[in-house]
């Protein structure tokens, strides 16, 4: 089922250099479209999949920043930065020759799962209303309470010394850069992330993704359209349902779907996606377990 909406969501290769706002305002000139985000920020030193959603495709940048995403880093050992990255000022240096492939191994096992993780100083979090890189400008270093965070994935790629490149498959919120650096502090040498690649965003692949370049040229021809992806792409793992006329009208209204009118769910806050019978996508809905509800989350009203 696709959805028939007037935009979408673009699949973007992010340059290095560029920030991913520089990347939406970019494409808001080239396409006239005032409402345009992306799917979850990438630093400039990062280049790779970034998700550009374009008029109502909007409504599922949450749904892209929730997701699962896999990330290609080159770590430098043997040097510390104050942003963890290769953009910061070296704070130590240390002999790493010693250092073995299999020692990082082993340490990368401690990354895997479930795992709480200190967030960098140098990052968009906020304390007391302000961005912690702010703080961090002006020389101020305030405590981070670790977060919770989940990696489905970690494996060393390739060992070069000093440059050791690590793939992971992870959840929202994974800091790649505090990865590098705590792993230097496992393996006593220190640690940068020197390169970030990100591979996929949900369905994006980065071998699909389109490059920045010709943006301008793709929206003024008309050819963005071949390129384009529906924006219930990315709800592809949950349960699709049809809606007769109907759940249709309740849906449409924005109305909970009556427990007489039940449709199965088999966990509390579980989401599925609403097609009415000639394959339009008309909603989001999450199952209230208190009152045996489907009720809407996100309403999209048939264009």
């Amino acid at each position: 089922m696709s959805a028939k909406l007037s935009a979408g969501i673009l699949n973007v290769d992010k340059p290095y250099g560029m920030t991913s706002m520089e990347v939406v305002r970019r494409t808001k000139r080239a396409s006239g479209i005032k409402r345009v985000g992306h799917g979850g920020t990438l630093d400039p030193v990062a280049t790779g999949v970034l998700p550009i959603c374009i008029g109502p495709a909007t409504r599922m940048m949450q749904y892209l920043i929730d997701g699962t995403k896999e990330y290609r880093s080159v770590i430098e050992l043997g040097v510390t930065t104050d942003t963890y990255d290769s953009l910061g000022e070296v704070t130590e240096t240390a002999d790493c020759t010693e250092v073995s492939r299999e020692q990082i191994e082993s340490a990368l096992k401690s990354f895997h799962g479930e795992i709480p993780q200190v967030p960098p100083m140098f990052s968009a979090l906020k304390r007391d209303g302000k961005r912690l890189y702010d703080l961090a400008r002006e020389g101020i270093e305030v405590e981070r309470e670790p977060r919770k965070v989940t990696v489905y994935g970690i494996e060393l790629t390739e060992f070069e010394p000093p440059l050791a490149t690590v793939e992971v498959h992870c959840g929202r919120g994974f800091y790649m850069r505090s990865l590098a650096h705590d792993l230097g502090q496992i393996l006593g040498c220190g640690g940068h992330m020197k390169t970030l690649k990100r591979l996929r965003v949900g369905p994006f692949l980065l071998r699909d993704a389109l490059a920045v370049e010709p943006l301008d040229d793709i929206f003024a021809d008309g050819a963005w359209t071949n390129s384009v992806h529906a924006p219930d792409v990315v709800l592809d793992a949950m349960r699709a349902v049809v809606a007769g006329s109907d759940i249709r009208k309740l849906v449409l209204d924005g109305r909970p779907i009556p427990p007489s009118i039940r449709i199965p769910a088999s966990t509390p806050g579980e989401r599925c996606r609403v097609y009415t019978t000639d394959g339009q996508f008309i909603a989001i809905m999450r199952f209230d377990s208190e009152d045996g509800q489907w009720k809407p989350e996100k309403v999209f009203h048939p264009s």
